[in-house]
């Protein structure tokens, strides 16, 4: 089974057109010709993933279900991609409507959303100032149950404008995932699970806010590739890369398939990321067009 996890970088539908991979901050991407580069933006988006040519796809920051499906048949299916018929992005708590979305081959045997969670559900001890009725995910924590595994796919707090102060968010969403795989399995270091999208860690974060996923419960795959090369992400504003997104296996997952190393598809990415020195998809610009301002991560699996 080969999944990806990719951040698209607001993808949005209007109309008949889609936004393109863009944060709207910077001012190449906001003067009257940055519109035109949206079209060749979701094309790049769309001719990663037919490279990944994954079984399942977890997608972060896609607006709603007519994005998603718009972006299926107009783009995707256009690459020569086989189809993706099961396709789900439910509404989440982004405040910006962007919510995490899958893409499958495979029939899934339940699929939750956890959007509606709250820290009082969980019992969870809560940072001061947080309201433990209010709703816990800054996005969602989508659930796939599939034959042999499950998946909870995620996008945490972003850690702007201050590292420390969302760090206590983003600790507080990873122990809350923490306690839907304890709840969901009777032991969870020996069941099939996994933790994939983009988990927002810093360049420099101690502790991690990510500890209680990772810390003696989950193995971070990403650790199985050389230092330097674990990068998926490519800051514009200030030309530093790090490595938000995440691939958190259960110890059971990760000791049976013991050389499983990911692999980061980086070749959509714009040139002004030149920490990586390989090959570009041919219409990639300095900055845009370009398929997101991150990486995708595939990651082959045997799932006996």
């Amino acid at each position: 089974m080969r999944l990806v996890s990719f951040n698209v970088q607001n993808m949005r539908l209007r109309g008949s057109r889609l936004d393109g991979a863009r944060d709207r901050d910077l001012p190449e991407d906001l003067g009257p010709a940055a519109p035109l580069l949206d079209d060749y933006d979701r094309r790049l988006t769309a001719q990663v993933l037919a490279e990944a040519n994954a079984d399942i796809i977890a997608l972060q920051e896609v607006f709603d279900q007519k994005t998603l499906d718009h972006f299926h048949d107009a783009f995707l299916l256009p690459t020569g991609s086989a189809a993706y018929p099961f396709r789900t992005c439910l509404p989440g708590n982004d405040g910006r409507g962007l919510d995490v979305a899958l893409l499958s081959r495979i029939a899934a045997r339940s699929v939750t959303s956890h959007a509606a969670l709250t820290p009082a559900d969980l019992a969870l001890r809560t940072p001061t100032g947080v309201n433990p009725r209010a709703t816990l995910f800054r996005r969602d924590c989508l659930e796939i149950a599939l034959d042999g595994l499950t998946l909870f796919i995620c996008h945490f707090k972003a850690p702007y404008p201050d590292v420390a102060a969302t760090w206590p968010i983003r600790n507080l969403e990873a122990r809350a995932v923490r306690c839907l795989i304890e709840a969901r399995f009777e032991t969870p270091a020996s069941a099939n699970w996994l933790v994939l999208g983009d988990l927002n860690r810093p360049r420099a974060e101690d502790p991690d806010a990510l500890q209680p996923l990772t810390e003696g419960f989950g193995i971070d795959l990403l650790n199985r590739l050389p230092r330097g090369s674990r990068w998926s992400y490519h800051n514009a504003h200030e030309g530093y890369t790090a490595r938000p997104d995440a691939l958190i296996a259960s110890p059971a997952l990760a000791a049976s398939n013991p050389d499983t190393v990911p692999r980061l598809i980086r070749s959509g990415l714009g040139h002004e990321a030149t920490a990586y020195k390989g090959d570009r998809l041919p219409t990639v610009g300095t900055h845009r067009p370009h398929a997101s301002d991150h990486a995708a991560l595939v990651l082959d699996l045997d799932i006996s």
